[in-house]
Formats: C-alpha cells, structure tokens, sequence
C-alpha cells in the first residue's frame, strides 16, 4: 500500500504570509513618523548606496526596477530623496536629502523598539539562525 505524504507548506506563499504580517507589525510601530516599513527599508538603502547606481540598491532590497523606481518616485514627491540622472540609466543615482535624514531620524524610534520587542518575543539566537537560513533559502532560489 503507498502511503501517501502531505506536501510541505509552499514556500512562496509562507513567507509572503509572514513578510505581511511583519509588514503590518512595523507599518503600525511607524505611523506616528509618516515613513511605512518599505518606504524605511528604500531610504536605508539608499543611505547605503549613495552615489551608486540605482541597480546598486535594487539589488541591496532584491526588489525589481519597476517597483524601486516607483518608491523611488513617492520618496522624491516627499522631498526624502534627490535623484540624479546619470549619462545613461545605469548610471542615475540617488542620495537623501536633509528632510530625508530628518525622516530616518523621526522613524527610527519607533522601528527600533519594535524590532527589539520581536527580538524579545522570539529569541536573538533564534532569528540569527532564521536570518541565516532565510538568506539560504533565497540562495536556492535563485534563477542566476
């Protein structure tokens, strides 16, 4: 008799659920700031990235140019951020303005006793090794 195996929880579709979750999580902690948890994480990177080419922080946030070029946009609308035109698309840039550091400021707070509360909640050494098998999981993924 073949005994028949429930397949595993797809992967796709789990960690969506929970980047949604954790999303909602941070948009809530954030909502005082005007900044959203996506909008923080496209400042972030492009604090990082200042001055390189904007495939530079797509890359950083695994996010597809269509989508960074649109927060992009919404982020210069609210005066965070400068763009810079390169001589050709691989080379436009972008860098924070002085309202842009005031809003990472502002955010910063709140993101950061949120992220110590989950921390609390499910353990650093716990999510040290989530992180790690998380970024394993995109690794085997990959299309490259």
């Amino acid at each position: 008799m073949h005994m028949h195996q429930s397949a595993p929880p797809c992967f796709c579709t789990t960690v969506r659920k929970t980047a949604r979750r954790l999303a909602r999580t941070y948009d809530a902690a954030l909502s005082g700031s005007g900044m959203n948890v996506t909008q923080l994480a496209v400042v972030r990177a492009v604090e990082r990235h200042e001055g390189k080419p904007l495939s530079r922080i797509a890359d950083d946030l695994a996010m597809d140019r269509t989508s960074l070029y649109r927060s992009l946009g919404l982020l210069r609308k609210r005066k965070w951020i400068v763009l810079h035109a390169g001589q050709d698309s691989r080379s436009s840039s972008a860098a924070l303005s002085a309202a842009g550091r005031k809003a990472l400021e502002a955010a910063a707070p709140a993101w950061n006793s949120q992220q110590a509360a989950l921390l609390d909640r499910f353990g650093r050494q716990e999510w040290n090794f989530l992180a790690s098998e998380l970024r394993r999981l995109a690794e085997c993924a990959s299309h490259d």
